[in-house]
């Protein structure tokens, strides 16, 4: 007897209100309009979001898909696109689907599916309103947060043939949140998704020849410059592909819909460009796109002037490159959030691991981090990149005061040794290592080495900015470290962890006596966090050392200490062991100025 296949998989069910009433009162047009939304609107929709028709059921389909968020989306989008075909036709001739959407376990027989878990779909399908979904608990908690729609609680149903009451959840949303959906026309023929098989485990992006607009054909020698520039800094990335020149040029002067070019290239992201002068002003303009949805996840527009137009291009090419890569890992960390956990990769793990570090860490948090990074890491012992978040981890724990901190200086440190061990040629092993090295190890000049190396192999690295900047000001070259922080505000002006760069900002101005400066860029943090320790920490020696605005300062203490109770000015110097003398003398002066606890 064969050996019964398994697997984890996102079921979605739908099928046509009053379809047997639709047939007896015409027959013929009800089966040939049904033919007609299947084939234009609910196939496509499933095969935008990556997800496999697995059959049609006279009335309707089975689908499933490996992503939660993808399957809500499709559904969401098809019933956008039935109202609006539905909107200007009389009632008889209206089509309304209802569907259900369960997470669980299926059984796999060919190209079909079987199982208990197929069967909640169906249930849930057909206790959905017209025009509605219905999803399991399951589901919910793998949507939540993730998507725009409100998850209405409906409690546990009872459902046909199904032993257990299902918890479940009515899906609303707003119109104007989809509107891709509701206003687009949508293709005439199914669109053929991307093959799982056909995509890198890793995420993969093809650069396409920006579109030159001006009407000048020196401006066309500009944009093939720039995208070379772009495919060449995106190609030292590491974990990702970067298809070659050859073959995205391959669409150059060619209207092709995204999701084939990532179909035909085998990439999950495309980026996208054009090039408009007029008189001696440049506008470049920029999109991001998921190719397997044809979703936009980033646009931005950069002007210039042309007069040196080599400046121009260096200039827009490092601020493009910079952003791409935070939005990529973004991407890339609600795509392996939304998968199933029993199919992960390593790559997969470290992904997951990542927003427990940053930008919101919490003790919880990172020990949940730390338990993904060893997963990835027993799975891969040679993932550079791994070993550094580990490190950045136990600096985080070091910092906030979270466990014992000679345990996190010693873990911490020796993840870093080892992650620049294997990474010589991993910018974010190198980065991130080297500033566990410095941090952790005491040994901030060997750390600001493995940096420079991160920047050497990509300039436009952002994180090696920012972390190069701390280091520096370690080892009190506090004008360098400005520079850095200054450089990675440059490169991306609009960044999700600007946070950092403003916080960094307040060390070196600090122990240059500069501490207008430095009030100035812990107010600037604490704008985007106001809660932060650190920020609240710097803007209180800040204030000891100008020896002004008392009641503020009072008020940042009680700040302080309701953050952290068993605040102390011994503890506190511990987190900058790796800094000059006369900078640890100057700081623990401040704090004992502010009147903080010894």
């Amino acid at each position: 007897m064969a050996h019964e296949q398994r697997r984890l998989a996102v079921i979605v069910a739908i099928d046509v209100v009053g379809y047997s009433r639709l047939m007896g009162q015409n027959e013929s047009g009800t089966h040939a309009l049904l033919k007609t939304h299947l084939a234009e609107r609910v196939e496509p929709s499933i095969g935008r979001h990556g997800g496999r028709v697995v059959k049609l059921t006279g009335d309707g389909a089975l689908a499933e898909f490996d992503s939660a968020v993808n399957a809500l989306s499709a559904l969401i989008e098809l019933q956008q696109a039935m109202a609006g075909a539905n909107r200007d036709q009389p009632e008889a001739g209206r089509i309304v689907f209802r569907a259900g959407i369960h997470l669980g376990e299926v059984i796999v027989e060919a190209d079909d599916l079987y199982g208990d878990d197929v069967n909640i779909a169906v249930r849930l399908q057909g206790e959905s309103p017209p025009g509605g979904i219905l999803i399991s608990r399951a589901v919910r908690e793998a949507v939540d947060g993730r998507i725009k729609a409100e998850l209405r609680a409906l409690g546990e149903l009872p459902l046909k043939n199904i032993v257990r009451p299902i918890r479940a959840f009515r899906v609303e949303w707003k119109e104007a949140d989809w509107p891709t959906a509701t206003h687009a026309q949508l293709p005439k023929s199914p669109v053929i998704p991307i093959p799982t098989s056909a995509l890198s485990d890793k995420p993969s992006i093809a650069v396409l020849a920006f579109r030159n607009l001006s009407g000048d054909a020196e401006r066309e020698y500009f944009a093939d410059g720039m995208v070379d520039d772009i495919i060449t800094i995106l190609s030292r990335i590491p974990n990702f592909l970067v298809i070659a020149r050859n073959s995205s040029y391959s669409y150059k002067g060619r209207s092709v819909d995204v999701r084939q070019i990532g179909s035909e290239l085998g990439v999950r992201y495309v980026l996208d460009g054009s090039i408009r002068s007029a008189g001696n002003r440049l506008r470049i303009n920029c999109v991001l796109i998921d190719a397997t949805s044809g979703n936009h996840i980033w646009a931005e527009r950069y002007d210039g002037a042309i007069e040196d137009v080599f400046d121009l291009q260096d200039s827009i090419t490092s601020s493009i490159v910079a952003t791409i890569y935070p939005q990529l890992m973004s991407s890339e960390i609600t795509r392996a959030q939304a998968k199933p956990t029993s199919n992960l990769t390593a790559y997969d793990f470290y992904l997951r691991a990542i927003p427990g570090i940053v930008p919101i860490a919490t003790e919880s948090s990172i020990s949940e981090a730390l338990m993904l990074l060893d997963r990835a890491i027993a799975a891969d012992p040679q993932f550079s990149s791994a070993y550094a978040y580990v490190a950045r981890a136990h600096w985080g724990r070091l910092h906030q005061g979270w466990g014992s901190s000679r345990e996190a200086r010693a873990r911490g440190h020796e993840a870093a040794k080892r992650a620049v061990e294997i990474g010589k040629d991993d910018p974010v092993a190198l980065a991130l290592g080297g500033f566990g090295i410095a941090s952790l190890g005491g040994k901030p000049e060997k750390g600001v080495e493995h940096i420079e190396r991160a920047l050497t192999l990509n300039p436009n690295f952002l994180m090696a900015w920012r972390f190069g900047g701390a280091a520096y000001s370690m080892i009190g070259k506090h004008e360098k470290s400005i520079q850095y922080f200054e450089r990675a505000m440059q490169l991306s002006p609009r960044d999700a962890f600007a946070f950092e760069t403003y916080i960094g900002l307040t060390t070196p101005y600090f122990f240059l006596g500069r501490h207008d400066q430095a009030h100035y860029w812990a107010e600037r943090a604490l704008r985007d966090k106001p809660h932060s320790f650190l920020a609240i920490m710097w803007k209180i020696v800040a204030l000891a050392m100008e020896s002004h605005r008392p009641d503020e300062l009072a008020d940042l203490i009680e700040q302080l200490k309701s953050l952290r109770p068993r605040f102390s000015i011994a503890g506190c110097m511990v987190r900058f062991g790796a800094f000059q003398d006369s900078d640890r003398n100057l700081f623990e002066t401040a704090l004992r100025r502010a009147g903080l606890p010894e």
